[in-house]
């Protein structure tokens, strides 16, 4: 990496027998020192003044400290210098001597007078990555670190541990290096590596015996149920973005915008299933046997789904028939239109002062018919959200109001929620009635009294045409 005309060699280090002295025990020393200690490190740390924070890290690892101002000869017997005093001119002294003596040297301040980088680095042991601006761009490099911290599982560390146990059968098993090469990137990308991030290790092991035993001649295809959220990208777990881009094929609903579908692996085979009301291409049936053939073929079937499989997503029927078809799947939560939805529009679902309940319902019922239990959606104190419900707006209107609840009561209709094209009308229930229908075929419906902390409430709130 080139850095103000200097090229920085990436390297790591086996520190447990490294001769460390660290000059400085305040704030900025408190990383170096603790990054030190945990690579087992000989360390010795020399400060007139000694952190709280210090003090505590060096006491518990039994290390005394030469509490006093540096001394050149303190240099004597180190490998590594680490300068970390608040002291520019001291620091700059520090890393003059220390080059003489030919000693790796490292500084706080100011940085380009370092000749080695302690980079931050992302555990996820036995893996570790090193990220460093070279003292570049500081703010960057936090930016880089905590966006690959994120995307990277956990589980990876798991699985370099299981792939090390494993070695050398696999290359027993696989004496053709390309054969190898080919068995070792399915399992990293298969069954194994997901059941693993899903925390089975001991399903993981079950796969790779078996992969193993048949030389990994079949492996079996899987199936992700996930949830894509209410329609803005930006509210996909890590999870699911990880399972779209390794997907080959994908089984997604009518409404997964070109946005979503963006972070979908770009030759992966793309199968839209979705429903209109009155217009189902496929049916729910054909889409199970459709989720179970796919997987049957070895393939690595994405099954996306607006908000969450869950509510009102029919993601407890695609999982019975994968069970029962012996199928493989994972479930990935997604964020459900209504919180989605209203987070973006400013309405809470509860609030402590009038909404301790919060009910989510289905507009759209067999026959179009929307039986509901009225009476107990008119007690107060809950925030209604009806999903797929504006286009039945008047049924639900008759319901509600027929058993007691005020036409004043606030609601607001949410149409393209968290999208760049979100409409919000949000006044009184019984004012929202008299919208015309054509406008309201697609929308999410909150009724309650939390409705009135939105900024787009107004009781007198003009209705579009």
């Amino acid at each position: 990496m080139k850095t103000a005309n200097r090229l920085w060699l990436a390297m790591f280090a086996d520190a447990r027998n490294l001769s460390c002295l660290v000059v400085g025990a305040g704030t900025i020393a408190e990383r170096k020192i603790d990054r030190l200690l945990e690579a087992g490190a000989r360390v010795t740390v020399v400060a007139p003044d000694v952190s709280p924070t210090v003090s505590i890290m060096l006491s518990q690892a039994g290390i005394p400290i030469r509490q006093r101002c540096y001394q050149d000869d303190d240099l004597d017997g180190q490998q590594l210098v680490v300068a970390a005093t608040n002291d520019e001119e001291l620091n700059a002294h520090i890393a003059q001597v220390a080059r003489e003596r030919n000693l790796l040297v490292n500084v706080a301040a100011p940085g380009h007078l370092s000749t080695v980088i302690l980079p931050k680095t992302i555990d996820r042991t036995p893996i570790q990555i090193a990220i460093t601006s070279g003292g570049a761009s500081p703010a960057l490099m936090r930016h880089l670190y905590r966006k690959l911290n994120s995307a990277l599982p956990f589980g990876y560390g798991q699985l370099a541990t299981l792939l090390a146990e494993y070695r050398a059968r696999i290359i027993e098993r696989f004496e053709n290096v390309r054969s190898r090469r080919w068995f070792i990137d399915e399992i990293i990308e298969g069954s194994v590596a997901e059941q693993i991030f899903a925390g089975q290790v001991d399903r993981a092991k079950e796969l790779l015996e078996s992969a193993l035993l048949d030389n990994g001649s079949s492996f079996s295809g899987e199936v992700y149920i996930v949830g894509a959220g209410p329609g803005d990208p930006d509210l996909l777990t890590v999870r699911a973005v990880r399972l779209m881009q390794k997907a080959d094929v994908v089984v997604h609903d009518r409404l997964i915008g070109p946005a979503i579908l963006g972070h979908v692996r770009s030759d992966a085979e793309k199968i839209n299933v979705g429903k209109e009301r009155d217009n189902h291409t496929y049916s729910q049936e054909e889409i199970n046997r459709l989720l179970i053939s796919l997987a049957r073929e070895g393939k690595r079937v994405l099954r996306l789904k607006g908000g969450d499989p869950f509510v009102f997503g029919r993601g407890g029927e695609e999982m019975q028939a994968l069970t029962e078809a012996g199928i493989n799947f994972q479930l990935v939560p997604g964020i459900t239109a209504a919180s989605g939805c209203a987070a973006y529009a400013g309405i809470p679902l509860t609030h402590r002062d009038c909404a301790h309940v919060c009910v989510f319902l289905t507009g759209h019922l067999h026959d179009d018919r929307v039986a509901l239990d009225w009476n107990a959606l008119t007690k107060p104190g809950q925030t209604l959200v009806f999903y797929m419900g504006v286009y039945n707006l008047r049924s639900i209107g008759d319901g509600l109001l027929s058993q007691g609840m005020s036409p004043s009561t606030p609601a607001a209709i949410i149409i393209d929620g968290t999208l760049k094209t979100q409409q919000v009308i949000a006044t009184e229930f019984g004012r929202l009635l008299e919208m015309p229908q054509k406008r309201i075929s697609k929308a999410l419906l909150i009724v309650g009294e939390t409705v009135k902390f939105s900024e787009h409430y107004s009781p007198v709130a003009s209705l579009p045409n």
